[in-house]
């Protein structure tokens, strides 16, 4: 369940940072998360509310904007179809596979979500989704369930985030103004790592 929370909050900060992440203290319950599954983990995750504090809305949301939209060179595309295709384009043919394991898992974009399906928050979505589908079935003792889930998470991981996140997260933490993005990108390399090397895949 912590695994599941860490991974629907690292979502959560690769959206445009605004007041909702202090209203509903989000970086409290990451820290929470982060607490029940490795120390390491939660002092990133400290200092990533430290940050997020301490460097003010409006330098994030101009780091942010920097880094993942431009208006010129984006620094650190949030797209996997960049990292994973030789020609760095958008809309890739990884794209069109993680777009199809989304549907394999039940998994549908919203319709207000207006970024492309392989956009880091939408696979960290997916991937608290398998967490916790994982902890449902095991729960309920639903071993055909669990063996699904299981596999669709490997796959995922050893296909695509787990190939993709570590030279994005490298090219934000080299590109980024804020210790809160530098912080953010080594958090979620570590925990993608983590959940890589679990299922048996590589990063």
């Amino acid at each position: 369940a912590a695994r599941a929370d860490l991974c629907r909050f690292l979502a959560a900060c690769y959206y445009q940072p605004g007041p909702e992440f202090e209203e509903e203290k989000v970086f409290d319950s990451m820290l929470n998360a982060a607490s029940r599954i490795d120390p390491d983990l939660a002092a990133h995750a400290r200092r990533l509310g430290e940050h997020f504090s301490a460097e003010g809305q409006e330098n994030l949301l101009l780091d942010y904007t920097r880094l993942f939209l431009g208006p010129n060179q984006v620094i650190a595309q949030p797209y996997g179809s960049t990292w994973l295709s030789a020609e760095k384009t958008l809309v890739g043919e990884s794209s069109m596979a993680v777009q199809k394991l989304y549907e394999e898992g039940g998994f549908e974009i919203a319709e207000d979500f207006r970024e492309l399906p392989d956009h880091i928050a939408a696979e960290l979505e997916f991937l608290y989704l398998l967490i916790f589908r994982q902890n449902q079935a095991h729960r309920t003792g639903d071993a055909d369930a669990l063996d699904s889930a299981t596999s669709l998470r490997k796959r995922f991981l050893g296909e695509h985030l787990g190939r993709w996140t570590g030279p994005f997260t490298a090219a934000v933490r080299s590109g980024a103004q804020s210790a809160f993005y530098r912080e953010l990108a080594e958090l979620t390399d570590r925990f993608v790592t983590m959940e890589t090397t679990a299922t048996g895949g590589t990063t």
